[in-house]
């Protein structure tokens, strides 16, 4: 907007410079140029008004779309952010991570774990919120670095979830066990430059997610 002059009624009226754009007008403005448009226009050459309304509004949706797109760039200029939006896609989903407490629908779910070295034997423990035992298995001579998996199968268990654990020896010698289990993703929280999953139980680093699905 270059100036402004007052009319005879005394009110201002903005005055905009020839290459000024228009899809920066307020409303008001919008309607003043217009309304000039129509008086003052020569009647043996009168102007396509439709088309001045055609140009102004496809400027408008012009604007509209260049701030759409730098919200974005701003939503994702970092990489936090551009994260962010990427885990927001394991919402819902059923994933492995690296924790000892494990989901169980329907009767089914999954465990896995693994040893920092062999060991002779391992008992792998899963139990209810209360401390109850529902199922275990044991293992016998397992190598250090290799997966050993145990699917659950009983219609009985009630939908939630339960802790594993995990008590390996080699002879006398305790094993310490990596557990992976099994956890629906409720959402995606940033913290502090940190991005995190969300479940019933806590957080879930992104790092500690070693399979999504399945």
């Amino acid at each position: 907007m270059a100036d402004s002059i007052t009319s005879v009624t005394g009110k201002d009226i903005a005055v905009h410079d020839v290459n000024y754009d228009n899809s920066k007008m307020n409303k008001e403005d919008f309607l003043k140029v217009l309304m000039a448009n129509f008086q003052y226009q020569d009647p043996f050459k009168a102007q396509d008004i439709s088309q001045f309304i055609d140009d102004t509004l496809n400027l408008r949706q012009l604007e509209t779309m260049n701030k759409f797109e730098k919200a974005v760039d701003t939503l994702t200029s970092g990489s936090s952010s551009t994260l962010l939006l990427q885990a927001s896609n394991l919402i819902d989903q059923k994933v492995f991570y690296e924790g000892d407490k494990t989901y169980i629908q329907s009767g089914s779910g999954e465990v896995k774990f693994k040893l920092d070295s062999d060991a002779t034997n391992a008992k792998l423990i899963i139990s209810d919120k209360d401390g109850n035992v529902v199922k275990e298995k044991d293992f016998t001579n397992l190598q250090g670095d290799k997966i050993y998996k145990y699917d659950i199968d009983d219609s009985s268990l009630k939908d939630g979830y339960y802790n594993v654990s995990v008590v390996a020896k080699n002879g006398e010698n305790s094993i310490k066990p990596t557990i992976y289990s099994t956890a629906m993703i409720t959402g995606i929280k940033r913290d502090n430059n940190n991005i995190v999953a969300l479940y019933e139980y806590g957080d879930i680093d992104l790092n500690s997610i070693t399979q999504i699905g399945g």
